[in-house]
Formats: C-alpha cells, structure tokens, sequence
C-alpha cells in the first residue's frame, strides 16, 4: 500500500505509486499514443502565444487551446483524427485512486522540458466538477505549486518526483495550482530529459 498524504483538504498526494517498472510499461504506451496523436504547441486565447509544453491527449476528448479558447474536443487539432484510446495503466490508476464511480473521458499528455512552467490555473473547463482531477508524473521532479480557490491566497508547494500521483478534488477541485520549474536530471526515466505529466478528467456530467 502507497504512503497518502493529504497536503489540503481535497489535495492527495500518493508518492512512488508508480514503481520503476510500471513507469517504463505506462511510457511505452504513450509513445504509442503519440505516435499516433502527434505532440503540438498549444496557443493563448486571442494572443495566439505559445505556452512552454508540447502536449497531446488520450481517452474520448481532448483539451486544446488556441485564439479561440480553451475546449475539449474529440480530434486532433492537426491531424483531425480521434484522439487514442486511453492506456489501461491510465484507467487503472483512476479506479483505484479517482474515488469517482464514472470513467475519465481525457488524459492530457503534457511534456515538460528542462526550462518549461505552468502558471497557476483551475481547471474549469469540465462540465463535471464532481468528479476529481488526477494526475501521474514521469520523468524530472517538478516543483508543484497549490493554492486555494481564489487567486492570490497562500500556496503550498511540493516536489512531485517520477512515478508520483497526486488528485484533487471535492473543496480543492477548483484550487489554484501550477509547475514553477523542472529539477533537471532527476530521472533517467525519459533518455532525453523532462517531465511528462499525466492529467486525468471527466468532462461531461453523468447521465442521471
């Protein structure tokens, strides 16, 4: 059994639940997934800025951003084809750790390299905010920062290192949270280097 620890309320932080080998199978399957959802730069509404990662999606949807906003949608931006079916290892991990009795519809793929950030954000673009948002590391250790509801609050700050998994959800579903830095060479996991964070939601409310 994995060490759990709750940073805030609705905050789970589950270290090392991922070993080393279910790292390695979980990254064979997601290059497969990329290979066939090819990695993009994802854009700001209206400025059309680029953002720091290059990402990709598995499951029924996919989360984009571009100088329209911020959607889920069921093909790839470029190629136009279905995203990829989600792993196994992706809708195990949400069985035993999501707490939420309907299946995830998107696992955004985001990698990370060495100089790459994510500025603190909800994730509100889900019409389920019931559901939990769960996400798994691989790869360099990153600084994850995590507030409350409201921008400006107080944040706490943890190391999430290869293999870790970490939900929020419940009072925490619409908490502030970011990446300040990537700790280089921290892992061997990825041969050239960075982070790739796993990030598992539902989307649509349940049927009732």
């Amino acid at each position: 059994m994995t060490t759990r620890i709750e940073i805030a309320p609705g905050v789970v932080h589950h270290p090392g639940w991922l070993d080393r080998p279910a790292q390695e199978a979980l990254l064979a399957d997601l290059r497969a997934v990329v290979k066939a959802a090819p990695l993009f730069v994802p854009r700001m509404p209206r400025t059309g800025k680029p953002f720091s990662v290059r990402m990709s999606n598995c499951g029924a949807l996919g989360w984009v951003s571009d100088e329209k906003g911020y959607r889920y949608q069921p093909a790839h931006p470029e190629t136009g084809e279905p995203w990829p079916a989600m792993p196994d290892a992706l809708l195990a991990a949400w069985q035993a750790l999501g707490s939420y009795p309907h299946p995830p519809e998107a696992c955004l793929i985001n990698l990370y390299d060495a100089t790459a950030k994510m500025s603190l954000h909800q994730d509100r673009d889900e019409d389920d905010l019931n559901a939990p948002v769960l996400s798994l590391s691989l790869g360099d250790t990153a600084v994850f920062r995590v507030g409350g509801t409201s921008r400006g609050g107080r944040t706490v700050s943890l190391k999430l290192q290869s293999g870790d998994a970490l939900s929020f959800g419940g009072p925490a579903r619409l908490a502030f949270h970011g990446i300040d830095r990537i700790i280089a060479g921290t892992s061997t996991l990825l041969p050239q280097g960075g982070r790739i964070n796993l990030t598992l939601r539902r989307v649509t409310r349940p049927p009732p």
